[in-house]
């Protein structure tokens, strides 16, 4: 029984040591030969806060909503582990020849383990922007249970976004300045900076559930809801945002099982 239960271990499982090792390796990389090192990851964010307050005060910008420093810096700090992970992804495998060619391993573990490492570096920037919001007196904690699916949606589209730009990019070299203009376009099209309701007025109706298959705008408004108390999207709305998620992430898989044994010999 032991030896039948032994070869029906799932590969992924029996390479989580290796996913461990890849993401604590991408972490310590990130700041490595930093004088302050891990600290930085709650020093940035804490000043990259302090650098858009004093944008907002000169310019005199507030909006259309109270609490308008709150909501734009959840915004952006939750679209820039998106943004990360896609930059960071690109040479999750072409970086890696070397451990591609020599090392026998399902090579999925790379792109994942370059979105798992943006994760933790997130989890540690989310302390410092709930401790802001609860310190500005601007927190609404009611509906912090909203943060799993927040977390779970974003998750998923990371790591198939993040498999799609690894694979792509050993096939086609071009996807790192195609994903530079697409998610810069991205950015602009999602409610990060202006309130949803500038989206939905364009369309009418029950098309403006529409607007939700970006996927993240269905993520920022389970962040705003999780750590604003916005009100919440509905079952539908965020099902839009899930589903194409959830696309995303069966064909960035898809495609990494595709490409899995060509990509020792492209590099």
């Amino acid at each position: 029984m032991s030896g039948t239960s032994s070869k029906t271990t799932h590969p992924f499982f029996k390479h989580r040591e290796l996913l461990a090792m890849l993401v604590a390796r991408n972490l310590k990389i990130r700041y490595k030969g930093t004088a302050l090192g891990f600290l930085w990851s709650l020093l940035t964010p804490g000043l990259f806060i302090l650098m858009y307050a004093l944008f907002a005060k000169i310019l005199r910008f507030s909006g259309s909503r109270e609490g308008y420093l709150a909501f734009l810096v959840t915004g952006i700090i939750v679209w820039q582990l998106t943004a990360s992970c896609l930059n960071d992804s690109l040479n999750a495998i072409a970086g890696n020849a070397n451990l591609v060619k020599k090392v026998a391993f399902p090579r999925v573990i790379l792109p994942i383990s370059t979105a798992l490492a943006n994760m933790v570096n997130f989890l540690l920037t989310l302390l410092v922007l709930v401790v802001f919001l609860l310190i500005g007196k601007v927190a609404d904690l009611s509906r912090f249970w909203w943060i799993l699916p927040a977390l779970a949606v974003q998750l998923g589209l990371v790591v198939g976004l993040s498999c799609l730009a690894a694979t792509s990019n050993v096939f086609f070299r071009d996807t790192q300045h195609i994903v530079g203009i697409g998610s810069q376009a991205w950015f602009f099209l999602t409610p990060i900076f202006y309130p949803l309701e500038m989206q939905t007025a364009l369309l009418k109706g029950r098309w403006a559930d529409l607007v939700y298959l970006n996927p993240m705008t269905g993520v920022l408004a389970a962040w705003r809801t999780a750590l604003l108390g916005d009100s919440p999207a509905t079952g539908l709305q965020l099902g839009i945002s899930t589903l194409v998620a959830a696309l995303v992430l069966f064909a960035g898989l898809l495609a990494m099982r595709r490409g899995n044994r060509f990509l020792g010999d492209l590099l």
